[in-house]
This record gives structure tokens, C-alpha cells and sequence, in this order.
């Protein structure tokens, strides 16, 4: 008779290992220690084989019977089922060591050399987020471009249309390294491109406000009614044109007074190199000042809530906005208005590029290019500096004195 679950549960262990028969040559094996498991003894090619099901109540009555009726169809066809078992959790092997997410992380290990902390874990979480959920369990060589396809409209869903375009690049990044590596033959990520999928996106250029209204600004700045720590800020931000992520994240340790130069690490820069930032004889004045009220942190800007962290990237944002300057200047703008001026002026644009840290560079060059045309752009950044200085001073834009060359 076929065995009940209530007959399983009642079956005490005995002195010695005992079988109870279901049917089939399906039988459950209890041993002395009062475990229950499943087996099928069975015979292929003329040999005796006994295949395992796995334990009770793991393993039910109805499941057992299930993999049982599976293995003798397997049977009936000519197979072994113990080796069709095997090939199949070998092919689930080879498939969790091919995945998407196996590779994925191959490749991100690899990618994340010499990229920011804040880079990385921007990356990890889009990954972790949006792009392995959809793709990670799936063989890397069975993925199609509509697979691809539905993971950016996911996210162009959600209102993140720049967010679905990175996490694109990144699979492609992902293909090509497959590829290199031997994991995959193609990239269906090279095969459309996110135009072909996604609306289209109005880019925007951060706001600044035009030449002649800097002097208002620069008069504005200097009356700053908030603290003294902000108005520094955006006085050295003026001066130097760095990035506001730059300028936030700047330590003591970068800057030495006496050779009036601002070191920041490649670690620190977008385009991954060493920067160098002559600092004109203001911008030594600021960071005197800026010693007595923040000296005692290792960060230049300290944070409100922590000195052990910098201040927020909103900080100048926002005080910009409480100067009246909402929608109308950022932090970054000062970059574009001293670019402009600049080569208004006649500086060489390789100078102003440089000092921008904008300038193409490649392998070669990257070890010595962040110290190029050093001498020019310290004249040109003092320069710079006595015309904000006249500027704020006099009420309106006045022409640069010294040469441009």
C-alpha cells in the first residue's frame, strides 16, 4: 500500500535502519538516529543504482513522489537519471559562475581602481539598485538588447532619465570586459543606444549670471550676513574657479602658504588626475583668515553638525539663494564666468583649460600635465584676483591691468 504523511510521522526510529515501501521501488530509508530519507533503488544498463530524494519533511510525501515519477520517465527514455541529475547541477553551476551579476562583479572589482569612494559607491548602489535585480541571475551570454531595454524604461519610469542612461553605460562597460575576458561573444548593449528607447531630455547648463552683474555679486559676498565660514567659501571659490565638490572636500594638508599652491590629489579630481591651484596673494589672505576660525579641523569647511565631516554641497547653493541669486548662480558658475572672462581677455586657452582641469589628457601625460604652463597660470589666477578685487571695489567691471601672454 502507498505510505500516508500520517504513517511518515508516526514511523519511530528502531535499532536498527528500516525501509517503508510507497511503490515503484520508492521507499523511505529510517535509521537508527530517527532520520527519514527518500530513496529509489532502480537498475540502467543492467546495474543496480539507489537515487536520493532527499530528507523528510524537507522533502514531502507529494514532492518525493513528484521527483520519483520525473526520474523514471528519465528511465523509460533510456537515461540514467543520477546522471542526468548531475549534468543538470553542472549546468546550473556553469551558469551562477557566467551570470550577469558574477561578471558584474568581476568587472566593477576591476573598474574601481583609482576611481573617487564617492564614484564607487555611486556605482555600487546603481548596480545594486537598478541594474542586478532585473539582469543578475540571468547567463551573461542569454541576455537580449529588450531585456536591456526594459531595465532603462524601469527607471525612466520612476523619473530618473539620467539615472536609466548611466546604469546602461555601465552594462555595456559590463559586456565589453565579458567579451575581453572570454565570458561573452557580444555586446547587445552596443546594439541600441538609450535615444532609441528614451525620451528626450532637455539639457540644462547650470545657472550663472552674465559679467556685468558680478560686481554686484562680489559686493553682495563680501556683506554676506550669514557665517563667516560661507563667505570664505565662496570668496575662495571665486579666486580659485575649482568645483564645489573640490572646494568642500579641501584639507589644510593640500595647501602650502609659502609656495602659494593648492595640491589636491587625483583622488579628489572628475578627471582623476593631481590639480594644482596657484593661489594669487587674496586667496592666501582668505585662508589666513579662514585658519583662525577653522584651524583646529583637518577640513577647510567643516561641517555644522560635525567637524569631523565637511560642510554640506548645498551650503553655497543656499547662500546664494538667500543673497538673492535663487535659479540665477551656483557655485559652479563661477567656473564659467571666470572662462569667460578670461578668454575675453585674451589668456591662452590651454592656460584656462588647464586650470580648469578641463584639458584633454591621456596616459602619457596625465603624470606631469596637472604642473603645465605652471608660471603663466599663476600670473594669470593673481590677475584674476586683483580684477575681482577692483571689481568689488569700484562697483563695475573693470579691464584687467598686466599681460595676458
Amino acid at each position: 500500500m502507498p505510505l500516508t504523511d500520517v504513517e511518515i510521522r508516526r514511523a519511530k526510529a528502531k535499532e536498527k535502519a528500516y525501509r517503508m515501501s510507497d511503490g515503484g521501488s520508492l521507499y523511505l530509508w529510517v535509521t537508527p538516529a530517527g532520520g527519514k530519507l527518500w530513496r529509489w533503488a532502480y537498475t540502467h544498463e543492467g546495474k543496480e543504482k539507489l537515487m536520493a530524494f532527499g530528507k523528510y519533511p524537507d522533502v514531502p510525501l507529494a514532492l518525493a513522489r513528484e521527483r520519483h515519477a520525473e526520474a523514471r520517465r528519465l528511465l523509460a527514455i533510456g537515461l540514467d537519471p543520477m546522471v542526468q541529475r548531475k549534468a543538470a547541477k553542472n549546468a546550473e553551476k556553469i551558469a551562477a559562475e557566467n551570470s550577469f551579476e558574477t561578471i558584474a562583479k568581476l568587472w566593477f572589482d576591476h573598474w574601481r581602481a583609482e576611481k573617487s569612494a564617492q564614484h564607487v559607491d555611486a556605482t555600487r548602489r546603481r548596480m545594486d539598485a537598478n541594474i542586478l535585480p532585473l539582469l543578475g541571475a540571468r547567463p551573461i551570454t542569454e541576455i537580449e538588447a529588450p531585456e536591456l531595454v526594459t531595465m532603462v524604461k524601469m527607471i525612466e519610469g520612476r523619473g530618473a532619465a539620467d539615472l536609466a542612461k548611466r546604469a546602461m553605460q555601465n552594462v555595456g562597460q559590463i559586456f565589453r570586459y565579458a567579451i575581453a575576458h572570454g565570458y561573452a561573444k557580444r555586446n547587445p548593449a552596443s546594439e541600441i543606444r538609450p535615444a532609441d528607447v528614451l525620451r528626450p531630455t532637455h539639457k540644462t547648463n547650470l545657472a550663472r549670471i552674465d559679467a556685468k552683474e558680478l560686481p554686484a555679486l562680489l559686493r553682495s559676498m563680501e556683506v554676506y550676513q550669514g557665517t563667516h565660514v560661507t563667505r570664505l567659501a565662496m570668496k575662495l571659490m571665486a579666486l580659485t574657479f575649482v568645483r564645489t565638490s573640490e572646494l568642500i572636500g579641501a584639507k589644510w594638508a593640500e595647501f602650502d602658504m609659502e609656495a602659494a599652491r593648492w595640491d589636491i590629489p587625483a583622488a579628489r579630481m572628475k578627471m582623476r588626475d593631481p590639480h594644482i591651484v596657484p593661489l594669487a596673494s587674496q586667496a592666501i589672505e582668505v585662508l589666513e583668515m579662514l585658519r583662525l576660525l577653522t584651524g583646529s579641523s583637518e577640513w577647510l569647511f567643516p561641517g555644522d553638525r560635525s567637524s569631523k565631516k565637511p560642510m554640506s554641497n548645498n551650503t553655497i547653493l543656499g547662500a546664494l539663494k538667500r543673497m538673492g541669486y535663487k535659479g540665477r548662480m551656483t557655485g559652479h558658475g563661477f567656473r564659467g564666468l571666470a572662462s569667460t572672462i578670461l578668454h575675453e581677455q585674451g589668456y591662452p586657452h590651454e592656460h584656462i583649460e588647464l586650470q580648469l582641469a578641463h584639458a584633454p589628457r591621456n596616459a602619457v601625460s596625465a603624470a606631469y600635465n596637472h604642473a603645465l604652463y605652471l608660471e603663466p597660470r599663476a600670473r594669470m589666477m593673481q590677475e584674476w584676483a586683483n580684477f575681482l578685487e577692483r571689481t568689488q571695489r569700484g562697483g563695475k567691471l573693470l579691464p584687467f591691468r598686466g599681460s595676458a601672454a
